[in-house]
């Protein structure tokens, strides 16, 4: 947990040839079962009370052309998994209360933070679906296991931070951070560079 997978499958994404087209990811244990069915396949008009005049777009549907990362896949429902593997094998979606086929393109990335074997063995993930997902597998380690990520990440989070004046501080600091077990991973490295930004002014006046 919190070791960055959403940054792996964005730089994934960012590699290949559908670089151009969308990403969109999605945490399956942060919706409820009802939520994730609409939100995964979409649904037409009147498909349920409260639904939208137009229907809504599914996020396979948003994502044609690009890659969906589904994060917690273990949290998905059993029958859901079973929706996701015909979408997969067929490349094609039906939306809640829909009659029409919609053909989609995607790559799918899923991840989960339990190897995915114990997952099938404890019934939290369909045999089937694993298997048609496992083309190439990728275990990341925990942060205290690639020490030379910090540097980078570092870097990185200030400058989404609009801090890049941290330069010869960070340099100072990651001798401490290398010693560091980061129990909480690229999250907790993340929240981190955030406290680093909170001082930037006393920062500044010192470096």
């Amino acid at each position: 947990s919190g070791s960055g997978k959403e940054m792996f499958a964005q730089g994934i994404h960012a590699a290949g040839k559908r670089r151009q087209r969308p990403f969109v990811a999605i945490n399956c244990a942060a919706l409820p079962p009802t939520l994730l069915e609409s939100e995964l396949f979409g649904y037409d008009e009147g498909a349920f009370t409260g639904a939208k005049r137009k229907g809504k777009l599914g996020l396979f549907e948003l994502a044609h052309g690009g890659t969906v990362f589904l994060d917690e896949i273990d949290a998905l429902p059993i029958e859901l998994q079973g929706r996701l593997l015909r979408v997969l094998q067929e490349k094609e979606v039906l939306r809640v209360g829909g009659e029409t086929i919609i053909p989609v393109n995607i790559r799918v990335i899923a991840a989960a933070n339990k190897p995915p074997c114990e997952l099938v063995a404890n019934g939290k993930l369909r045999e089937d679906l694993y298997y048609r997902l496992n083309v190439l597998y990728l275990e990341i380690p925990s942060l205290k296991d690639r020490l030379t990520d910090i540097p980078l990440l570092s870097r990185y989070f200030l400058a989404q931070l609009n801090f890049n004046e941290t330069s010869p501080l960070l340099e100072e600091l990651l001798a401490y951070m290398s010693r560091y077990d980061w129990p909480g991973n690229v999250r907790e490295l993340y929240n981190f560079c955030q406290r680093l930004s909170f001082y930037r002014e006393n920062i500044q006046q010192h470096t």
